[in-house]
């Protein structure tokens, strides 16, 4: 008879065997993928692109939460800039998750700010957003903290309210579709990368399932203070060499984003830039308009697409999931101010 882990080293071993797969994800990517961290140098250094690195810190149920805002130069008196919210993944903090995907430098040419919401050690060892602890409500708890960083820089910065968007990688991608739908009408775009769809997990060990493609995603329901499933578009990028978070995740927030709508698949496109890794890329539209989208990179592990080389969780090979996310970003606020 094999022995029953006791209630409280079921969060020990998720730890355990998520580690052990990040270091898989690791030995079987590309060199930049064998770069370990270095919090001690990332945490004090502002990542590349000329502006200002703001620190900030929320309050409330769940704790403190730091934060950086990257701001770029030159805003004129009057002007309100986009923001795009970046949540970062397991072992990344704000500093290196902005250094790895260079978001700075496109925000800088584009002219929008970037949250970079930072996950507290003492929340989860492993700096992972705990996205998936809904039974106890903790999942909740950060998302709130999250949308509270959100609240403080628009109330103190030049932020357009209207044109708000938020991406993340990993358990951060996670985050930030558990985030839009519970606030669905303040962002007007999400992108998943490399994470897992909300009503997959709802603990450590469903979430371990989850991870491996073992877990069924629950359909979306209906926000508690709308009348109807209304999320904001969703794009998807996933690796199909992703050995630490199954591709079918990605496959999956595609599906149940486009069924929550009424959206239909279209035909798939084959795109490829230059000597990058090639993509399948599928739109689901309701009504003439692209309500998700699911990018599949062929040969990307578990990395920021695109990303810095020489950075954890980066791989350079791949299309730029940076300017991916701000384009589809920009397009649903042209959609916004067409509409």
């Amino acid at each position: 008879m094999k022995k029953r882990l006791r209630p409280s080293a079921w969060a020990k071993s998720f730890e355990r065997s998520f580690v052990a797969m990040t270091r898989l994800a690791t030995a079987s990517g590309t060199r930049a993928l064998k770069k370990t961290l270095k919090p001690t140098v990332t945490r004090r250094r502002s990542p590349p692109g000329a502006g200002a690195w703001i620190p900030g810190v929320v309050m409330g149920a769940q704790g403190a939460r730091r934060f950086r805002l990257y701001r770029p130069t030159g805003i004129a008196f009057g002007e309100r800039l986009p923001l795009m919210v970046m949540l970062h993944g397991c072992g990344q903090d704000a500093s290196s998750f902005a250094a790895s995907t260079r978001m700075n430098r496109i925000a800088m040419r584009e002219r929008f700010l970037v949250l970079y919401p930072e996950q507290d050690r003492l929340a989860n060892a492993q700096g992972c957003w705990n996205w998936f602890d809904t039974n106890t409500g903790r999942a909740f708890g950060e998302a709130a903290l999250i949308l509270q960083a959100v609240d403080q820089v628009c109330l103190l910065h030049p932020v357009d309210k209207a044109r708000v968007a938020v991406a993340g990688l990993s358990a951060g991608a996670s985050m930030a579709a558990l985030l839009v739908t519970r606030y669905p009408d303040r962002f007007q775009a999400v992108v998943m990368h490399s994470g897992i769809p909300p009503g997959t997990a709802h603990s450590t060990l469903s979430a371990l399932g989850a991870m491996h493609g073992h877990r069924a995603t629950k359909p979306l329901a209906a926000s508690p203070d709308t009348m109807e499933a209304h999320w904001p578009p969703l794009l998807v990028i996933h690796g199909d060499a992703d050995p630490v978070v199954s591709i079918r995740n990605g496959e999956a927030a595609a599906q149940v984003w486009a069924e929550a709508a009424g959206a239909k698949a279209g035909p798939t496109r084959g795109v490829r830039r230059g000597l990058r890794y090639p993509m399948s890329v599928t739109d689901f539209k309701r009504k003439g308009s692209v309500v998700a989208t699911l990018t599949t990179v062929h040969g990307l592990a578990h990395a920021w697409s695109g990303g810095a080389a020489g950075q954890a969780y980066s791989d350079g090979h791949g299309p730029d999931a940076s300017r991916m996310a701000w384009a589809f970003a920009a397009r649903q606020f042209r959609s916004q101010v067409q509409a």
